[in-house]
C-alpha cells in the first residue's frame, strides 16, 4: 500500500477517488463507480469527498514533506 496523497496525474476532479484507488490497488475507474453508486444510498458522500479533497496533501506537497 502506498501513502494516501492526490496525485498530480490521473485525476477528474480533486483526485479523491484516484488517491484511494492507488491506496487500495484498485482501478481509478473502479473506484470513481463505486463512489457513484454510493451516492444512490443515504448518507454523507459528498461531505466525505469534500473533505478528503481538502485534508489530503497532494502528491506535490506530501513529496516535499517527506
Amino acid at each position: 500500500m502506498s501513502r494516501l496523497a492526490r496525485p498530480t496525474n490521473g485525476r477528474m476532479i480533486g483526485g479523491v477517488c484516484a488517491a484511494l484507488a492507488r491506496r487500495f490497488g484498485m482501478s481509478a475507474t473502479t473506484m470513481r463507480v463505486l463512489f457513484l453508486l454510493s451516492c444512490l444510498l443515504p448518507g454523507p458522500q459528498f461531505l466525505l469527498y469534500i473533505g478528503l479533497w481538502i485534508f489530503l496533501p497532494s502528491e506535490e506537497k506530501a513529496r516535499t514533506a517527506w
